[in-house]
């Protein structure tokens, strides 16, 4: 009798960790190729001094560090939230954290077009203005102002009143939306979100104006603008897949609403590998290929570092 019971509570859990397998292979591979690819990306960055000392290839490296522990945390919540009930306090970090890296992508790109419009229209004070120094400055800025805004909904989130719950565990998935306990941190969330995307939308189209105007200057390098005029339409679309990275959870939520199980489970995998993986995945692609200096020193890390050894 014994036997038979054991049998059919192996069957289930056996079936559950093999869905669990399956369901995660289409996102666990991408995920490591990106990891691979930024990981040998944030190397190359480091191996030279021409690369360590440009400040738009230290700006570079922040967006990259960023982008990869995002990735990294938003794989381990995939993986936690798939089987498992977290308790509201280890959630609550999780996210936190989450709010933190995800943040500084979008602040970092709007450094980085304002580095290419004074790059362009103020080619003279470029060396003085955009020095080691204040571009660690500006990192330090873009690192406080993102720890304030989690400060700020870290705040919020005390204000409810766990003592009067039964438990502290949660009955629905660790996600952003579930931690939106009263409905000021929803309305803080949406006006932050509005502010964030919509200031750096301003700035990058802004930057990309005053480049544009600038090109048709007789004293401006016109080659130099042009490239600056494709660099921040890259910025301004990475910008765009940051923002898209946010509707994730109430995409899938919708979504959930009209399909059955089976396919809202697929549909999230691609959902998942589309707006949340590809952008934190193109930084190194974009800038790989198309900067010189980069591509060269990049494809020979990627390279060696794909040999076998023997």
């Amino acid at each position: 009798m014994s036997g038979i019971q054991t049998n059919t509570t192996v069957g289930p859990q056996y079936r559950g960790l093999l869905e669990l397998v399956l369901s995660s292979i289409p996102i666990t591979l991408p995920c490591l190729v990106f990891l691979y690819i930024n990981g040998v990306m944030l190397f190359t960055l480091r191996s030279k001094p021409v690369l360590r000392e440009t400040c738009r290839y230290i700006l570079l490296y922040n967006l990259l560090f960023a982008d990869d522990l995002h990735l990294t945390l938003s794989q381990l919540l995939y993986f936690l939230t798939f089987r498992i009930r977290l308790t509201y306090p280890v959630c609550g970090v999780l996210i936190m954290f989450a709010y933190l890296f995800s943040d500084i992508s979008p602040l970092t790109l709007v450094v980085m077009s304002l580095e290419r419009y004074v790059a362009v229209c103020y080619p003279l004070r470029h060396s003085t203005v955009v020095t080691s120094r204040n571009t660690a400055v500006a990192i330090i800025v873009i690192w406080a102002f993102s720890s304030l805004n989690v400060l700020t909904r870290l705040v919020l989130l005390l204000h409810f009143p766990f003592e009067n719950l039964q438990t502290l565990q949660m009955t629905a998935r660790c996600s952003p939306q579930a931690m939106f306990l009263n409905p000021v941190s929803e309305q803080y969330d949406k006006v932050y979100t509005y502010f964030l995307f919509v200031s750096a939308g301003v700035t990058v189209i802004g930057s990309f104006i005053g480049v544009t105007i600038a090109a048709t200057s007789a004293s401006t390098d016109k080659a130099s603008a042009h490239k600056a005029r494709k660099t921040l339409l890259l910025h301004l679309f990475q910008l765009g897949l940051s923002l898209l990275s946010t509707l994730y959870t109430p995409l899938f939520i919708a979504i959930s609403a009209v399909v059955d199980r089976i396919r809202a489970l697929h549909m999230q995998t691609a959902l998942y590998v589309v707006v949340v993986m590809l952008p934190r995945c193109l930084s190194a692609l974009i800038y790989g290929i198309r900067d010189n200096t980069i591509r060269p020193i990049l494809m020979y890390y990627l390279c060696l570092l794909s040999k076998p050894k023997f």
